[in-house]
């Protein structure tokens, strides 16, 4: 599989990563449902035995437990990929999630992903979401940049924040990368935030380049009304109407241009995405072995100009059909 160098680090990413979010399992305020841990774990090994270098994960992933099953995962392996955790989302003993960024919290929760992990240094520590106060971003990246001199993490990344944000803490340490939602159905970080990080050396790794399985080709009304009451795209508007329609029509076009290369719906997504020439790497989430390798090809897979403008036109035109309903 490709490889791209990630902004200033001296590390060099497959095109694919491995996404553990839903791996954290169930139980938890953005779970994806129940999920069998030996299935997290076969994954998680599949995937690497296929070539990808790098799993992203993070500390609220089920309360923890995602990092522990990549721990898991990971024992015994002669060659390790690099890991990638977040900070600042933490949750109290009733399992309540908040954002926070304080230093001595962005300490313990370092400490804390470390031992889950079960490894010497992070390779990129990401801040998850940022908080709402300019002083306690600063206050949290400050702590950061000291955890690196430390060598407790190798690089610095951040994730869902915007140029503003990415400013500020550009003047305190540097931007290793960014990770922003982006996919054929959610393009707004296209306007301000992939021309800046493509400027100024930023590494993008873009997560949801399938929008949460809308897009892999697998996903019908009747799959959404049988998803688990603790799966959180059951309350999100884009697997509702009038949007969903809208979507699953954009999908039969992903089909038809897919299949005129033998691939899937899903490997167009990611090739859509990673056609972008800020983006360094997509995130992938698998529950499975049987899931990873519906996806494991399109880190090679190339859309022509004209697809990618087809593509794009059957979404404005869906778009345009939804407005007049």
């Amino acid at each position: 599989m490709q490889k791209r160098r990630l902004g200033n680090s001296d590390m060099d990413l497959t095109a694919l990563g491995f996404g553990a979010w839903a791996i954290g399992g169930g139980g938890w305020a953005f779970a994806w449902g129940a999920q069998d841990d030996a299935q997290s774990i076969q994954a998680i090994q599949r995937a690497l035995d296929s070539g990808i270098n790098w799993i992203d994960t993070a500390a609220v992933y089920g309360l923890g437990h995602s990092e522990e099953i990549v721990a898991k995962a990971l024992k015994g392996r002669d060659k390790r990929p690099y890991v990638f955790t977040k900070c600042s989302m933490v949750w109290d003993d009733r399992g309540n999630v908040s954002r926070v960024l304080k230093a001595d919290s962005v300490r313990r929760e370092c400490e804390a992903s470390l031992r889950r992990l079960n490894v010497d240094a992070i390779d990129l520590y990401q801040v998850h979401w940022p908080v709402g106060s300019a002083a306690e971003i600063e206050e949290g990246w400050t702590a950061l940049a000291e955890l690196q001199r430390q060598g407790k993490v190798r690089w610095l990344g951040v994730s869902n924040f915007n140029v503003s944000q990415l400013e500020r803490v550009q003047r305190i340490a540097p931007v290793t990368s960014l990770q922003p939602p982006y996919s054929l159905i959610h393009r707004d970080v296209e306007k301000d935030l992939l021309p800046f990080c493509e400027k100024n050396g930023i590494g993008v790794i873009v997560y949801s380049p399938m929008a949460s399985g809308l897009l892999t080709g697998a996903m019908t009304r009747e799959r959404i009304q049988g998803m688990p009451d603790d799966d959180w795209r059951r309350r999100s508007p884009d697997f509702q109407e009038p949007r969903l329609s809208r979507h699953l029509a954009l999908v039969e076009r992903m089909r038809e241009v897919g299949a005129r290369h033998g691939r899937s719906p899903a490997e167009v997504a990611l090739a859509w995405v990673l056609r972008h020439p800020a983006v360094t790497a997509a995130i992938v989430g698998a529950r499975s072995g049987k899931q990873v390798d519906g996806f494991i090809q399109a880190g090679d897979f190339r859309l022509t100009s004209k697809e990618v403008r087809e593509l794009e036109d059957a979404l404005g035109a869906a778009s345009q059909d939804e407005a007049h309903v």
